[in-house]
C-alpha cells in the first residue's frame, strides 16, 4: 500500500531569507565549478606528453569525464540562477508544484520535486 503524504505548505514555501541563502549557495557552486574546470584544463596532459606515456589515455579519459560532469552541474546551477532571477525558482518542471524546501536546501539546483525526479530516474 502506498502512503500518500500531504506536504504541509510551510514545508514547501521559501522565505525571502531562504531564497537569499539559496542564491548565495548557487553563486558559490558556480564559482567552484568554474574553478574546477580551469584546474582540469590546466592539469590536462599535452598531446606530446600523451604520445610519450601509455597511461596518459586513462588520465585523459578521467579528465574528460570530470570536465563533462563539472560542465553539467555548472549548467544546472546557472539555469537555477536564471529561474531565481525570473521568479520561477522552486517550482517543479513537470508537475509545476513547489519543490520541497528541504530538497532545495540540499540540492539548490533541483528542477524537479522528489516524486517527479523518481519518475524520471525510473524511466531511464
Amino acid at each position: 500500500m502506498v502512503n500518500h503524504q500531504t506536504i504541509d505548505e510551510r514545508d514547501t514555501r521559501l522565505t525571502a531569507e531562504d531564497l537569499a541563502a539559496l542564491r548565495e549557495n548557487l553563486h558559490e557552486q558556480r564559482l567552484f565549478r568554474q574553478e574546477q574546470l580551469q584546474q582540469i584544463a590546466a592539469a590536462a596532459p599535452s598531446r606530446a606528453h600523451d604520445l610519450r606515456h601509455q597511461h596518459a589515455a586513462s588520465q585523459v579519459e578521467v579528465h574528460v569525464k570530470l570536465a563533462a560532469s563539472a560542465r553539467m552541474v555548472l549548467a544546472d546551477v546557472e539555469a537555477a540562477l536564471q529561474r531565481v532571477d525570473e521568479g520561477r525558482y522552486g517550482d517543479c518542471h513537470l508537475c509545476r508544484r513547489p519543490i520541497a524546501r528541504e530538497r532545495l536546501m540540499i540540492v539548490p539546483q533541483a528542477r524537479y520535486c522528489a516524486r517527479c525526479q523518481q519518475v524520471r530516474e525510473a524511466g531511464r
